[in-house]
């Protein structure tokens, strides 16, 4: 059972990893079936790559730095058994190779935007990056760095470009500033009884009415909502676009203190109290939130364009080669954690 509920929350996490991988070029396919181009190695290609987006590649040396961080990273959290589970069509292998190749390809296509744009590395960026590749190979033990054939000059490149990602989409979104109206991102706050009726039923439909009557009669919501709702949740807080339309029309139209009518909805009947028509906190997180979806909105409009303009190449042998490391004296995992302890919060200029 244990062993279950590790697997569902690594898929759930893996899914959620890929999805925000790959939001951005719309793919949703393996990531060995995204390219424009299949190309199967012949002379003229170098053996070192496992795919090129535009004119930038991506070495095998560095796709088994990502994977490898990343495998460690999950064996730590749910243990090496992982991989031994099988799942439907795909191998939870081939999920985090598809996971890691998704996040690669958008980097090395936004270092390809950051050079349309002329975005780069600041001198002081430059040394918090090589501060975080000194640190970061000094933590490897020779096993890991011959297995990784990794130098120190790889991963200040590697930390290079994942910093100029982070910048470019920064770039993008500079003038991207909406002001969010109260109206627009307001929470309100209402407890409701709800009466389960999958169909139109009368008599669910008449208990509803009876209740309403006792509620406008005066008998305490609360008290009747013990007593009679379907649903154990008294109080429930929601913004704009989250209810059904007929739940939403009402409660955003209810003065505070306020009970409705009977409302019909496709799972049953509700009766709705108002508690607050402005709930000040979530409010103003609704407002940061909707602020975040409009920038990463306008830079997928530019990065989308950008992307579908260049030619991607896979080389299928080394992809179909590549294996996580099953090798108890690799277990680097800090590859990203030490990048965001030198670059993670500071402000790109």
């Amino acid at each position: 059972m244990v062993m279950i509920k590790k697997l569902k929350k690594f898929l759930a996490l893996i899914a959620i990893c890929i999805s925000l991988a790959t939001c951005m070029t719309g793919c949703t396919v393996p990531f060995s079936e995204r390219t424009v181009e299949r190309v199967v190695l012949t002379t003229g290609f170098d053996k070192e790559w496992v795919f090129r987006i535009g004119t930038d590649v991506c070495s095998i040396d560095e796709f088994m730095l990502y994977l490898t961080n990343t495998q460690n990273r999950y064996e730590e959290i749910y243990g090496s058994e992982i991989w031994s589970v099988a799942t439907e069509n795909q191998t939870l292998e081939d999920k985090m190779k598809d996971m890691v190749g998704a996040q690669l390809a958008q980097i090395k296509t936004m270092n390809l935007l950051a050079k349309e744009n002329h975005v780069s590395i600041t001198e002081e960026e430059r040394k918090l990056v090589l501060a975080a590749a000194k640190e970061y190979y000094s933590s490897l033990n020779q096993h890991e760095i011959d297995a990784l054939n990794l130098t120190e000059e790889m991963v200040f490149e590697y930390y290079s470009e994942y910093l100029i990602a982070h910048k470019v989409y920064t770039y993008i979104i500079r003038d991207i500033n909406p002001e969010i109206s109260d109206d627009e991102a307001r929470t309100v706050t209402v407890d409701w009884i709800y009466f389960k009726s999958p169909v139109d039923d009368f008599q669910i439909k008449q208990k509803a009415y009876n209740i309403l009557a006792k509620l406008q009669a005066g008998e305490d919501f609360e008290a009747v909502a013990n007593e009679c709702s379907d649903d154990p949740i008294l109080t429930h807080s929601f913004c704009k676009g989250v209810e059904s339309p007929e739940i939403e029309t009402v409660a955003f139209n209810l003065a505070e203190g306020e009970i409705s009518d009977v409302i019909f909805c496709i799972d049953g009947y509700y009766i709705l109290r108002c508690v607050s028509t402005l709930n000040r906190q979530e409010t103003d997180e609704n407002k940061i939130q909707m602020v975040e979806q409009r920038k990463n909105e306008a830079f997928n409009d530019v990065y989308g364009s950008f992307a579908k303009e260049q030619i991607k190449m896979l080389n299928e042998d080394a992809w179909n080669e590549i294996e996580l490391i099953q090798d108890e004296s690799i277990r680097t995992s800090d590859f990203f954690a030490v990048y965001d302890k030198y670059l993670g919060e500071m402000k790109l200029q």
